[in-house]
């Protein structure tokens, strides 16, 4: 008997978990070759396996809550190091700000998050040091959930690997895509919306390759979306639709770190770098490359400088407004007071975003980092 054949007569029957039942998927799943034939059978593969996923969660949330971590965000951004035990995380915090993380040459010796704060270019950001993670974190196993469940409230994640184990760096990140985290990844371009009738209609304006249009009909009627609208404006996979049907992705920039590369030779470290390709080479304990780190930090996080003036008075450019690039005058607005979107009648603004010194502008126009602006309010 095929094996679906048998999985579906074992559902029906109630022999089978949920559990048994993505087990069985996800080995055939993983003995099915990728080709042009086997596409769709893969693509409903994949909808059928994060559907049951979607079921299991929602009978463990509606269990008993777990113990999870309770941090506050503060600053103009949250950064979490993540990484295994004893790859220098707390040394990296403490490089980093001015906390002062527990450090101890033995594995475990961060139970709980520890925060800091690292300025730069007159941002205040914080950083969180976490307890490390282990395989199977995603699924539970040495409290990975909860330290999991930090990263999706953070803006930027630090993967921090120990120059003697890099080969971790490829676990981590699919702990991290199985709880949810989507790292140096965008929201994919493409539109669902639910209609009472007619079935499913897709739009696409670009060459699907990874995806026939029959597949996505099959794998949206997994979902139980049986009358939509779908517009695809960029060429998906079968885990990229997944992604934009379950709506509860979280899509975070990632900086990857090879620590302690003061204790291998320069022809060591050219052959590991050249394997797992970091941003930035480290070590923690000298403090080398940490300024570079704060730099690099700092630009994949998108931050700019908005320096505010006062009319008839100089600019203050001690401390500037930290606001997410390319922000609109709208958007400064509403950071410093909601009132202010309200009562505002137009500004000015000096800087690379303005076409002449102190241009007249409205709500909707696009600062650059460094701009002066100046706010006219009714």
């Amino acid at each position: 008997m095929p094996k679906n054949t048998r999985l579906r007569k074992y559902e029906k029957a109630g022999k089978i978990s949920t559990r048994d039942r993505i087990k069985e998927l996800e080995k055939e799943l993983s003995t099915t070759k990728y080709n042009k034939k086997t596409q769709h059978a893969i693509g409903l593969l994949k909808a059928k396996i994060a559907r049951l996923k979607e079921k299991q969660e929602a009978r463990k949330k509606s269990g008993p809550a777990f113990d999870g971590y309770n941090v506050k965000k503060s600053g103009d951004a949250t950064v979490i190091i993540l990484g295994f035990p004893s790859v220098g995380k707390s040394t990296l915090l403490n490089a980093l700000t001015n906390a002062k993380s527990q450090i101890a040459a033995y594995e475990f010796t961060t139970l709980n998050v520890i925060p800091g704060v690292m300025k730069y270019n007159s941002a205040k950001i914080q950083v969180l040091d976490v307890p490390g993670i282990v395989h199977g974190a995603a699924s539970g196993k040495g409290r990975g959930k909860e330290v999991l469940s930090v990263l999706r409230n953070a803006d930027l994640v630090i993967i921090i690997l120990d120059v003697f184990h890099p080969k971790y760096r490829k676990v981590l990140e699919k702990e991290a895509y199985e709880a949810g985290l989507r790292l140096n990844q965008h929201l994919p371009d493409v539109k669902i919306k639910k209609t009472a009738k007619g079935g499913i209609d897709i739009g696409a304006t670009v060459r699907l390759t990874h995806l026939k249009k029959e597949t996505i009909k099959q794998m949206l009627k997994e979902f139980k979306l049986n009358n939509a609208t779908i517009v695809i404006r960029e060429d998906i996979t079968p885990d990229q639709l997944i992604d934009v049907i379950e709506k509860n992705k979280k899509y975070l920039p990632s900086v990857t770190v090879l620590n302690k590369v003061d204790l291998i030779s320069e022809e060591e470290l050219e052959k590991i770098k050249t394997k797992i390709k970091p941003d930035l080479c480290i070590s923690a304990e000298k403090k080398t490359k940490i300024d570079e780190l704060k730099k690099l930090i700092f630009k994949r996080l998108g931050l700019m400088r908005i320096y505010l003036k006062q009319i008839g008075k100089k600019p203050d450019l001690k401390e500037p407004l930290i606001v997410p690039a390319d922000s609109s005058i709208e958007d400064v607005c509403s950071k410093i007071h909601r009132d202010f979107i309200t009562k505002f009648r137009f500004a000015r603004v000096w800087g690379k975003s303005a076409k002449f010194p102190g241009q007249k502008l409205s709500l909707h126009h696009t600062l650059k980092d460094k701009d002066v602006l100046q706010l006219h309010m009714r």
